[in-house]
């Protein structure tokens, strides 16, 4: 996408008052989020974003406009930017499988870094009342899903396709422990196994990964019929677990080509998992199986529209609109200022930081000049598309924040009206409250200003 000039200080402030006088000022009540509602009618997903990953606002809001989604419209669950295994644990807590006994148990897989994305108390109270609406539904009627897009988890899906076949087919259990053994002398991080083939160190694992996928779509319809043991989604739990294992391979060699390469990678397998997965429950019921898709705004907001294709990088929110148009309703989250939960480097612990005010002509600063709660009809108010056309700065927090490299590290150029269709400013946030509190983030992070206050 070819960027024009930026606009001057005094052009962001006109861009504020027209955005005051044709944005939905938002009071706090349910319905606040009638339009969203009213074009999801027509939708088969619906993408909500956040503009970081640990921001409560975020969490608790995407979760009520979804509970309005599956309630009033029938959407048959939300898939999320988490692995696959540890969401389908989630998912047959909510649909009442047997095993966990409650919210926190189910959430017990994401145990790895960044755990407070998912486990958190938005995240908790959200899973409770998934499993509340879906025991109150009537006898026959499908409970609504929980599912996972992403792909960090290789070695326990590599485990979960293993435990499937031991069950319905020990012999082709053998065959893929011969293949998946490939890996063994890597250890446990993937990223190991990406730097020894990209540096000629090793044979890559493709031609075994990509086996074993082929293996198991051959065999779906026998295993079909001998998994009556199992619980009703299990083959399609270990297909996807096995084609997550061919996409992660992928991944881990891309990481040290580049970014984009990786990022294409990941985005892609987070695309064709939300397909299948779509097909998979319109199979099941023989109708429509509409999805919420929860993930940051850089995944689900159109990387056409951004600084991200530039650099050769795609994104799901872009895939979705060009493959579904108008029934991918893509729907993004911003805030000013407040509070977020973060970690200064990968790896590290949580904290509660302070989040700075959005930068000079930005798109924050735009919108925290307009009104403290906002939702932009970007889709068909030609007012607002015109004049939020132009690019500006967007900032996008992910687990870890830098506010000392703010403009480097968190901002990006987009143009808004092509990036989303609606888009929800909420001017003050608070971080999101970890289910594992750690001291620094109890005791967060004290104002620049301190002591003084000035």
């Amino acid at each position: 996408m070819a960027m024009p000039r930026t606009r001057t200080l005094s052009d962001a402030a006109h861009v504020s008052r027209i955005v005051t006088q044709e944005a939905r000022h938002l009071s706090g009540e349910g319905h606040d989020f009638d339009p969203i509602v009213e074009r999801a009618r027509d939708a088969r997903y619906v993408l909500i974003g956040e503009a970081s990953h640990g921001t409560h606002d975020f969490y608790h809001l995407r979760g009520e406009i979804t509970k309005r989604l599956i309630r009033e419209l029938g959407f048959a669950g939300v898939a999320v930017e988490a692995d696959w295994p540890d969401a389908f644990r989630v998912n047959r807590f909510v649909r009442g499988s047997p095993g966990d006994h409650d919210a926190d148990e189910a959430l017990g897989g994401f145990r790895r870094f960044p755990q407070w994305m998912w486990r958190n108390v938005d995240v908790l109270d959200f899973v409770g009342w998934l499993r509340a609406h879906n025991d109150h539904l009537p006898a026959g009627a499908r409970p609504a899903g929980f599912y996972g897009l992403d792909l960090y988890s290789m070695h326990a899906s590599m485990a979960a396709v293993l435990e499937y076949l031991d069950v319905v087919d020990p012999e082709a259990a053998r065959r893929a422990r011969h293949r998946y053994a490939c890996f063994d002398h890597f250890g446990d991080d993937p990223q190991e196994y990406g730097f020894a083939v990209s540096r000629g160190m090793s044979e890559p694992c493709e031609p075994e990964v990509v086996a074993q996928l082929v293996d198991m779509q051959r065999g779906a319809a026998a295993y079909a019929e001998r998994d009556g043991r199992l619980p009703p989604d299990a083959h399609f739990f270990a297909q996807q677990n096995a084609r997550l294992v061919a996409n992660a391979e992928q991944y881990y060699r891309a990481m040290f080509r580049g970014r984009a390469d990786s990022w294409n990678v990941r985005d892609r397998h987070m695309f064709e998992t939300l397909r299948l997965l779509s097909d998979h429950l319109r199979a099941e019921t023989g109708g429509g199986a509409k999805l919420v898709v929860w993930a940051h705004n850089s995944h689900l907001g159109n990387a056409a529209a951004t600084e991200m294709s530039e650099m050769g990088e795609l994104n799901l929110g872009q895939l979705a609109r060009q493959e579904f148009g108008r029934e991918a309703l893509l729907v993004g989250f911003s805030t000013y200022t407040g509070t977020v939960t973060a970690a200064h480097d990968w790896g590290g612990q949580a904290e509660r930081m302070m989040v700075r005010p959005g930068l000079p002509d930005s798109y924050e600063q735009v919108f925290h000049d307009a009104g403290p709660r906002l939702l932009l009809d970007l889709r068909d108010n030609g007012v607002l598309r015109d004049v939020l056309d132009e690019p500006r700065l967007q900032r996008a927090i992910g687990v870890i924040y830098r506010p000392r490299t703010e403009r480097l590290s968190h901002y990006f150029r987009a143009r808004l009206p092509e990036q989303f269709d609606v888009m929800l400013h909420y001017d003050t946030t608070r971080a999101v409250e970890p289910l594992e509190r750690t001291g620094a983030w109890e005791k967060g992070e004290l104002p620049e200003t301190y002591p003084s206050a000035l």
